[in-house]
C-alpha cells in the first residue's frame, strides 16, 4: 500500500490544481515534497476529517488548535506559502460547487475521504467560541472582551513584555520592544497635544500604559475605560504604584456610558476594530460629543483592503471563533468617511503597517520563549491559538492584506472653522 504522505500530497495537489510548496509528513512517518521546505505535519487522520467537514480556514484552525496538524521549520515561511496558495487565489480560485464538477477534483475528494477514516465529524476544540450575530450590544461586547482579554494578565505579560501594550509599536529608532512601545505612546501624546492639566479619555485603555504615560510624562488628567475587569485591576495597581492616583482614573465602563465630558483629547488605540460597522458612526458621534471644540481624537485602527463588492465581506472565521468574537475590520476610506460624517475634520493619516508586522514577530518570539509557562497558565490549545494568530497576522501585514493607521481628527470650533492645528504638517504641538 502506498505510503500516506506521497498519496496525501498528490491528492491535495490534484484538488488545488497547483504544486504544494510545503513538505508533508503523515501519521505513518512517511514524507513527501520539497526537501528544504517547512514541514506540514499531519499527526493523524482526524486532521483530514476536520478539513473535509469544514474546508478552508476554520477546518485548518481546528486541526491546528487541537494538535492534529503542526508545522516544523520556519512558521512564517509556511504561513506565507499557505497564504499565497489558499487565501490569495482571488477571483481565479474555483468555488467548491464549480470545482466539484471537475472529475479530477471529485476523484481527489473521494481519495481524501478514503484516507480520513470514519466519516463522523470531530468535535471542535474547547477553545472555539460559538458564533454569534454581530449585534455589538453592551452585553455581547462585554462577553467578547472577556473572552479575549480575561485570559490572565500573567499570560499577556509573557507575550507583550514589560510595556503591556497590546497594539503595534513604533519602530522609529529600532531598539527593544519596550522602547518602540514607549515611542508609540509618545507619538500619540504629541499628536494629541497633551499638556499639563488637559483631560484625556483613553477608550479601551488596556493595562493602563497610555494613561500612565500621558499623566506621568505630559501632566494630563486621564480617564481610562475598559470592559475587562482583569485589565482594570492591573491598570489600577499600576497607577497606584506610579503615584498617579490623583491624575488617573480607571473604570470598567462602556464608552457609550461615559458622560463626564468635555475632554481635551481622546485616544482610541486598537479598540475601534471591535465596535462593528453598524455601530461605528455611533462610536464616532459619541466621542465627538465628549470633546471640547478644537479637541483631538487619535483613532489607531487595523484596516482591511476594500472589496469590489463590500456586501460580500465576511468576518475572519478563525479570529471570530478563537481570538476575538464579533471583531470587524473596515477599509481605511470607510473609517475616514464615518469620522467626517460624525463631524470630525481628519487632519492626518499615518500608516504603520510594517510596524505591526515587526511588533507581532516580537510577540511571537516572547510567546515561544515562555512557551512552557504560557501552557501552564492557559492550556496548550489557547497557547497554540495565540501563536498561530500572531504569526499569521504578521504575514498578513507583510503581504499588505491588512494595514493599521493612526487617524488624527479634530472637532473644529463651530462656525469659525478653526482647528487649532499647526500650519506645518507633522508638527505635533
Amino acid at each position: 500500500m502506498q505510503e500516506a504522505a506521497p498519496r496525501l500530497k498528490g491528492l491535495v495537489e490534484q484538488l488545488l490544481g497547483v504544486p504544494l510548496p510545503l513538505r508533508v509528513r503523515a501519521w505513518d512517518g512517511s514524507e513527501a515534497g520539497p526537501p528544504k521546505a517547512p514541514v506540514l505535519v499531519v499527526h493523524n487522520r482526524r486532521a483530514l476529517r476536520r478539513l473535509l467537514w469544514k474546508p478552508g480556514e476554520l477546518g485548518l484552525a481546528r486541526a491546528w488548535v487541537s494538535g492534529d496538524l503542526g508545522i516544523e521549520g520556519d512558521l512564517y515561511a509556511a504561513l506565507d506559502a499557505l497564504s499565497g496558495l489558499v487565501w490569495e487565489r482571488g477571483e481565479d480560485a474555483r468555488g467548491l460547487g464549480a470545482a466539484l464538477r471537475d472529475p479530477e477534483v471529485r476523484a481527489a475528494v473521494r481519495g481524501l475521504v478514503g484516507m480520513a477514516g470514519p466519516p463522523l465529524p470531530p468535535a471542535p476544540p474547547a477553545e472555539e467560541v460559538r458564533r454569534r450575530s454581530h449585534l455589538h450590544t453592551r452585553r455581547t461586547d462585554r462577553r467578547a472582551v472577556s473572552h479575549h482579554y480575561d485570559v490572565g494578565n500573567d499570560f499577556y505579560g509573557i507575550v507583550l513584555g514589560p510595556s503591556m501594550v497590546y497594539s503595534c509599536a513604533y519602530w522609529e529608532r529600532g531598539g527593544t520592544l519596550e522602547e518602540a512601545q514607549r515611542d508609540k505612546l509618545e507619538l500619540v501624546c504629541r499628536k494629541l497635544a497633551l499638556k499639563p492639566g488637559r483631560r484625556l479619555l483613553d477608550v479601551g485603555c488596556g493595562w493602563g500604559s497610555m494613561a500612565v504615560h500621558a499623566a506621568r510624562d505630559h501632566g494630563a488628567y486621564v480617564v481610562g475605560v475598559t470592559l475587562s475587569r482583569e485589565q482594570a485591576a492591573y491598570a489600577r495597581k499600576r497607577v497606584a504604584d506610579e503615584g498617579l492616583a490623583d491624575r488617573v482614573e480607571i473604570r470598567v465602563q462602556d464608552y457609550r456610558d461615559v458622560t463626564d465630558g468635555p475632554y481635551d483629547a481622546i485616544s482610541s488605540i486598537g479598540m475601534a476594530e471591535h465596535v462593528g460597522a453598524e455601530r461605528f458612526l455611533e462610536y464616532a458621534e459619541a466621542l465627538g460629543g465628549l470633546l471640547v471644540p478644537g479637541g483631538r481624537l487619535l483613532n489607531h485602527q487595523i484596516a482591511r483592503r476594500p472589496q469590489r463588492d463590500e456586501s460580500s465581506y465576511a468576518v475572519d472565521a478563525f479570529i471570530d471563533a478563537y481570538v476575538f468574537p464579533d471583531g470587524e475590520l473596515a477599509p481605511l476610506g470607510t473609517t475616514v468617511a464615518q469620522l467626517e460624517r460624525a463631524g470630525f475634520e481628519v487632519r492626518d493619516v499615518e500608516a504603520l503597517r510594517e510596524h505591526y508586522a515587526l511588533t507581532l514577530r516580537r510577540w511571537v518570539a516572547n510567546l515561544e520563549a515562555g512557551w512552557s509557562r504560557a501552557v501552564r497558565l492557559t492550556g496548550v490549545g489557547r497557547a497554540r491559538v495565540w501563536r498561530l494568530y500572531m504569526a499569521a497576522s504578521a504575514v498578513a501585514f507583510e503581504r499588505n492584506q491588512i494595514g493599521v493607521n493612526q487617524v488624527l481628527a479634530v472637532r473644529t470650533r463651530g462656525g469659525s472653522g478653526s482647528s487649532g492645528m499647526p500650519l506645518r504638517a507633522r508638527t505635533w504641538n
